[in-house]
């Protein structure tokens, strides 16, 4: 999950603040994943119907639904207690999934157990030191690691330029959350000196006017209701809107990243 407002290296305490109070809007707003990243993943780690997934910094649920949708056990990890509690809403649609709390550093998950751990727009706030001794431990032989991001899509349009400048100009600390960004090379060398593949997927929203101010303030670094600038901030909102909706609706696109291999 996107834009967690500190780094995960107390076990999860500090990783919970930046999305307290978000997340219905995370839950409704924020994209979800393309189901060729589970096809995908099922084909090149040789996925079964009796393979084991992890799903790291889980949030909401919204990584670990898609292999649930494709009939994998799925045991997901969150820190934060309200996230937490909106991911075990899936219990009601797959049974035997299960959400525990817990950190990438320190999962509490029993050793050697599963065949795949994904993370979803996540690892650039964990110790990648401590994740992959914890990952390494939790993984079984042979077992696969998987990061995957919804990259936004600079540029290249008016409406995708003007929603990158809102960000800039209401982000409470956007540019101290953009440096953390993890580069290809970091991500690589989190998976080294194991080989690391890659693949992307097309992907994108289309949202009202309410879906984008939602999308907007998923996100830990925008203004909460309450907050001084949250007026102002939605004020900006519909400008854009209004300025680039087409039928009552924008079109935000993402490249959909996925980096995998062996720890």
């Amino acid at each position: 999950m996107s834009g967690r407002r500190q780094l995960c290296s107390n076990g999860g305490g500090a990783l919970t603040v930046g999305f307290t109070g978000r997340v219905d809007s995370y839950r409704q707003f924020r994209p979800r994943y393309p189901e060729a990243v589970a096809a995908l993943l099922e084909k090149e780690c040789g996925l079964n119907s009796l393979s084991q997934i992890a799903d790291v910094a889980a949030g909401t649920g919204l990584l670990a639904e898609v292999f649930l949708a494709r009939g994998f056990q799925v045991v997901a990890v969150e820190p934060n207690t309200e996230m937490r509690s909106a991911c075990e809403t899936l219990v009601q649609e797959y049974p035997r999934f299960r959400c525990v709390d817990g950190a990438a550093e320190a999962t509490g998950l029993p050793s050697y157990s599963f065949d795949l751990i994904t993370v979803g727009q996540a690892l650039h706030w964990f110790d990648l030191d401590r994740t992959r001794v914890e990952f390494s431990r939790t993984l079984r032989p042979g077992g696969w690691c998987a990061v995957i991001y919804n990259e936004r899509r600079l540029g290249g349009d008016a409406f995708h330029d003007g929603y990158e400048r809102l960000l800039r100009e209401f982000g409470i600390d956007y540019e101290t959350v953009q440096r953390q960004h993890l580069t290809p090379d970091r991500i690589h060398g989190f998976f080294a000196p194991s080989e690391m593949r890659r693949a992307a997927f097309s992907n994108a929203q289309l949202l009202t006017l309410e879906a984008l101010e939602g999308r907007i303030v998923s996100s830990s670094y925008m203004p909460k209701p309450g907050h001084q600038r949250h007026a102002a901030m939605l004020t900006a909102i519909a400008t854009l809107f209004e300025s680039h909706a087409d039928n009552g609706r924008v079109r935000l696109e993402y490249d959909c990243v996925v980096s995998y291999g062996q720890l």
